[in-house]
């Protein structure tokens, strides 16, 4: 009887708007699974970002509204998630069973002394995560801030294509639902690291029972294999670009371009991998699990497999799921690691959230 008259949470779409490509997921949940409905990914044709923040809107608009168009769908809800520099995270410790309104005059005195801006330049969000095993008679509290520009901007977009935007999240905290939600269940107590190789970031997300542990960004992506790529097979940066996305790149780019960039990717993701150990004083992680555009080169994941020195693995959180028939099977399975942020997105439609 409780099932039945349980409310039904309402689908939301997942939208990763990128700084070179949107992607969008969605998923409903069924008595039997997950069930991926749809799917889009779309290319912004020209260089619309500078860092994280959009500068080209006519361009991001375009990309938004195909998008829309593709995904075949009368659902408007969505999210969207931020990343960058203009974002911070942190755990703070505060005194327990505060009101809420205490509880956030106590937050903003926290953030006024965390975050580089103005506080009337910043959205500020925070939760109340649990006792702190560090800090005795305190508990954990996740303080979240964004630029409003940043947050701003990816609203009004989204608003144009006719979605309804319903709650902002942050990359790195996508990931990790996506991982909670999608990935097979590790063992007990098992840590899950994720690196997402997008164009512009390298990521590191760490999940264990369920929660975000530990999140970093480092300014690496595939930016840097497609300025190679242009230079030494001198071609135009945006064919490069898109003869990559395609998989029509000419020549033998395998052999004389892709070790440059694999060489500097397995760098950063030691780099990456080190800071996670110093930080949390964790043991190196045997095993990784790969997503955004990097996942999606079957030669770099070979690459990294060798050269790591540990188990490298593409994320597909589609895996386990039930496909609807009129989608392009072939073409999720090389673009599912991709997705990986915009599924974690979607994945807010099967649990409450407060506003």
């Amino acid at each position: 009887m409780k099932s039945l008259l349980k409310k039904k949470l309402p689908p939301i779409v997942g939208l990763d708007i990128g700084t070179r490509q949107i992607k969008a997921v969605w998923i409903e949940q069924t008595k039997d699974g997950f069930v991926l409905q749809g799917y889009a990914c779309e290319p912004i044709n020209k260089i619309a970002f500078s860092e994280r923040d959009i500068k080209d809107y006519e361009s991001v608009s375009i990309a938004l509204k195909k998008i829309r168009k593709a995904l075949k769908t009368k659902i408007k809800l969505a999210n969207v998630a931020v990343a960058g520099t203009s974002v911070i995270s942190k755990v703070v410790y505060m005194d327990p069973e505060q009101s809420d309104f205490d509880l956030e005059n106590q937050i903003e005195i926290e953030a006024d002394s965390l975050i580089p801006y103005p506080l009337e330049e910043v959205y500020l969000d925070f939760e109340e995560i649990g006792p702190s095993t560090t800090h005795t008679g305190k508990v954990n509290v996740l303080l979240t801030a964004a630029h409003k520009d940043l947050v701003d901007s990816r609203l009004l977009l989204a608003r144009e294509a006719n979605f309804e935007p319903k709650i902002v999240d942050m990359e790195s905290y996508a990931i990790g639902n996506a991982i909670d939600f999608f990935h097979a269940n590790p063992a007990t107590d098992e840590s899950l690291c994720c690196v997402n190789v997008g164009a512009s970031l390298l990521q590191v997300c760490v999940v264990k029972n369920g929660n975000v542990i530990y999140t970093k960004e480092h300014a690496f992506g595939l930016n840097n294999l497609i300025s190679d790529i242009s230079a030494i097979h001198m071609i135009e940066r945006e064919t490069a670009e898109r003869q990559l996305l395609d998989g029509t790149l000419a020549g033998n780019w395998v052999e004389d371009t892709l070790p440059i960039f694999a060489a500097n990717l397995q760098q950063s993701i030691n780099r990456a991998l080190q800071m996670y150990m110093s930080t949390t004083h964790a043991e190196r992680p045997q095993k990784i699990l790969l997503t955004g555009g990097a996942a999606t080169i079957e030669p770099l994941v070979d690459i990294l497999n060798q050269d790591l020195g540990l188990d490298v693995a593409r994320f597909n959180p589609f895996a386990g799921m039930t496909i609807n028939p009129k989608l392009d099977a072939a073409k999720l399975q090389k673009l599912a690691p991709q997705l990986v942020i915009a599924a974690g997105l979607a994945s807010r439609s099967f649990t409450p959230w407060h506003m």
